[in-house]
């Protein structure tokens, strides 16, 4: 799961709100962004903040608004990177742990931050267990009606796949007998900041491709905030057995491999798939 989100918002990150550059979206390699200074490669804030989700997991930390700002604010003290909004990297520049973090943070926002980190919530065993820690965490920083509602439909997404809910093409119908939107109905055209919409796009990507080279490829089509809809996307298309796993192997060896990069991802995957079993 951690891997592939991690591939598709390096991928994505070359072609964010950058609509010139889709005539490269072949998948032949990850492109430099014409505009942000970032490595090809490289993954960004939707990856950090769902590897600083999915470490409380793994952890099994109490979960609760402290522990989860506490982890945001590790994971990008260790590992700081851009790819953050301007005024939340200098936010998190000058933050010292979870409880600063929560005194200060103005959480009203409506985009995509509490949706793209929500995927690895889905490995808990119920929805209702999923819908209490995707909400949680999302009023964090999102503590919007669309804020949340867009956080819960990601996190429900890799749940629905995890456990076998039923067949792709009902994804959307699922979602909406557990949280407000218009999630069954198909997205179109480009897709800006608003959480709802990338989720929305995520959905409508899910249910028509059969493959994650595909997936991925159909994610960024739609231009935009691209990034964070294939990671949403793939995260939860690498854990249904109706997609086949086809990422191209050079987007797998060509993704970053620091401290906190591809082999971490592996391990800290299979971490967390491990819960599942035991769940």
């Amino acid at each position: 799961m951690l891997l592939e989100l991690a591939i598709a918002d390096a991928y994505g990150a070359g072609f964010e709100y950058a609509d010139e550059m889709i005539v490269n979206n072949d998948l032949s390699r990850y492109v430099e962004h014409p505009r942000f200074r970032l490595i090809p490669g490289s993954y960004t804030d939707d990856t950090q903040m769902s590897i600083a989700i999915a470490e409380v997991i793994v952890a099994q930390a109490p979960w609760t608004p402290e522990v989860l700002a506490d982890s945001f604010v590790r994971a990008f003290k260790r590992d700081e990177r851009e790819g953050y909004s301007r005024n939340f990297y200098h936010f998190l520049g000058e933050i010292q742990a979870g409880e600063e973090f929560l005194t200060k943070i103005n959480p009203d926002s409506d985009k995509s931050g509490g949706a793209m980190r929500a995927a690895p919530i889905g490995i808990y065993p119920t929805p209702e267990k999923v819908i209490e820690a995707a909400t949680i965490q999302a009023a964090i920083t999102h503590n919007t009606p669309d804020g949340i509602n867009a956080a819960v439909a990601a996190a429900l997404m890799s749940h629905y796949f995890i456990y076998r809910l039923g067949a792709k093409r009902k994804l959307g119908l699922f979602l909406e007998g557990y949280v407000s939107g218009e999630w069954s109905k198909p997205w179109e055209g480009k897709v800006k900041s608003k959480g709802w919409m990338s989720v929305r796009a995520a959905i409508t990507a899910v249910m028509r491709n059969n493959s994650m080279s595909q997936l991925l490829q159909d994610c960024i089509a739609f231009t935009g905030d691209v990034d964070t809809v294939g990671a949403i996307a793939l995260a939860a298309g690498s854990c249904s057995e109706e997609i086949t796993q086809d990422i191209p192997h050079h987007l797998v060896t060509g993704l970053e491999n620091g401290a906190y990069g591809r082999d971490y991802l592996i391990q800290l995957d299979k971490q967390l798939m491990s819960l599942v079993k035991n769940s």
